[in-house]
């Protein structure tokens, strides 16, 4: 048991028969990688097909909604403006109805003050003379009424 061959050939026989081991445990895994290999394959190669048209989808609708973003913002700045020319519209009406208010007062101040200035002169100067009276004119006489006597058919 000593000779060192012997020994040599058993440490390889043992050797070649972990690695026959080693290869056999190893071969249901190498399968199962294989399998997983093909998945992925599959897996970017419809990645390949699928994606460029949604992300092209996802660019269209992108745009869209910047468009719509846009138009919704210029009917709000739209509105924005009419609701500023109502506003201006209705504090001019509010002006001009003031106004109205502050002549009516001033028209009718002055016709009172007209009117008391018209009295207060009355007053003050002399009645005016008399006119003289007029003669009074005989009644005229009643019209002597003849009745008409009809001519036709009785």
């Amino acid at each position: 048991m000593s000779d060192p061959v012997f020994w040599l050939g058993l440490s390889v026989g043992l050797v070649g028969a972990g690695m026959f081991a080693l290869l056999v445990t190893l071969l249901p895994a190498v399968r199962q990688l294989a399998e997983a290999g093909k998945s992925v394959k599959l897996f970017f190669d419809t990645l390949q097909r699928d994606l460029p048209p949604t992300l092209e989808a996802l660019r269209l609708t992108g745009l869209e909604v910047s468009e719509i973003a846009n138009s919704v913002d210029d009917g709000v700045k739209g509105a924005s403006n009419i609701v500023k020319k109502v506003d201006n519209s209705l504090e001019g009406a509010r002006t001009q109805t003031q106004n109205i208010g502050i002549t009516t007062r001033s028209v009718a101040a002055g016709l009172r003050a007209g009117w008391q200035a018209f009295v207060a002169e009355r007053e003050t100067t002399a009645p005016p003379p008399a006119l003289p009276k007029r003669r009074s004119r005989p009644p005229l006489p009643e019209p002597s009424v003849t009745p008409i006597k009809s001519r036709g058919r009785s």
